[in-house]
């Protein structure tokens, strides 16, 4: 049981002071750049949601010519 208990302590420690070490300084943004940011996100959520329907559309059309070659 003991060396379980040091186990964790020691995983902890390095963790703990790892981070405190490697983070970088808060540097406030203006409005200018949060908005251009969230932009920025929005154009890559869009276009990544274009490309998913389009792939989806391609599906669609695939089917709708299977059908058509069924009922025929």
């Amino acid at each position: 049981m003991t060396t379980d208990k040091k186990t964790e302590s020691t995983a902890r420690v390095p963790a703990t002071a790892a981070g405190a070490k490697g983070r970088k300084p808060w540097v406030p943004k203006s409005p200018v750049e949060t908005i251009l940011e969230q932009i920025a996100k929005q154009e890559k959520k869009v276009a990544e949601m274009q490309q998913a329907l389009d792939t989806e559309k391609a599906m669609l059309n695939k089917l709708l010519q299977f059908k058509k070659g069924l009922e025929s």
